[in-house]
This record gives C-alpha cells, structure tokens and sequence, in this order.
C-alpha cells in the first residue's frame, strides 16, 4: 500500500512538472514574439514601410469608385466625391483640374491617392454589345422547316 501511495505521489509530481514546464515555454515564447530582440529592432522600420508600399498599390480609381471610397481621400467631402462621379470618364487623373470638379490646391493633396484607369470603362460597352448578337432571329427561321 505504501508503494502504491508513493507511486501516484511520483506520478502527480511529474505531471505537474511536465505541465509546468509547457506552460513556462510557451509564456516564454509569446513573450520573445511580442518584445523584439535587440537585432530585431532593425526590422522595426521595415514594418511602416509595408503600408506605405500597399497604400500605393490601393490607388483609388476615379472611374470607378463609389461615393464612399472618394470621401476617404483628403479634402474630398460628400459633395466634391458626388461631382467627380458626375464628370466621368477621366483618361487622366489631371483631368479633374481642367475639367474644374476640384481646385489645384486640393488636386496636390489627392494626386498621389488616385488613377484613372481606361479599362474599366470601356469593357462594359463590349459586354453589353454581345448579347445583342445572338438574339437574330434567322437562326431560327431554317428550324421551322
């Protein structure tokens, strides 16, 4: 009896130690991933550079954002983004000074945000275009026979 005692007694202390010992390492570990070694800290300023390099492929398309994604651009406010929709297509960006939806003050703060793409605008008149050629009736006609 005294054997079986001391033998679950063991057992117990070493799976709490076994226990104790996971938990220890994986709290270590967590901790090394939230606070940067000291040569990590060269990678610190590579982190804000992932975002800048992002924001300039999310270029904002002024053919064909909506409403709520021209407002997102600095100075452009809900009556500013409804014109720019309503002087659509723009083949260049610049166009919204020459066609005067915004000043030149405010096409500084905006120019590096926004695009104007081509293809977007001219794939839809094609796609309506085709639907249009399978509706001839003539195909029809020799079944009938």
């Amino acid at each position: 009896m005294k054997n079986y005692v001391s033998l679950k007694s063991v057992s117990l202390l070493l799976c709490f130690a076994l226990f104790s010992g996971i938990l220890a390492a994986q709290a270590q570990s967590s901790s090394q991933s939230k606070t940067p070694a000291p040569g990590a800290t060269s990678k610190a300023p590579a982190t804000p550079a992932t975002p800048k390099a992002a924001a300039s492929k999310e270029l904002i398309d002024l053919n064909s954002a909506t409403k709520q994604q021209l407002m997102t651009l600095p100075g452009i406010g809900d009556a500013l983004s409804q014109k720019i929709i309503d002087n659509r297509p723009y083949r260049a960006k610049n166009e919204l000074t020459q066609k005067k939806v915004i000043t030149e003050k405010e096409y500084d703060k905006i120019s590096d945000l926004i695009i104007a793409k081509q293809g977007a605008a001219s794939a839809a008149p094609t796609a309506k275009a085709t639907p249009a050629t399978p509706s001839k009736a003539p195909a029809s006609t020799p079944a009938k026979k």
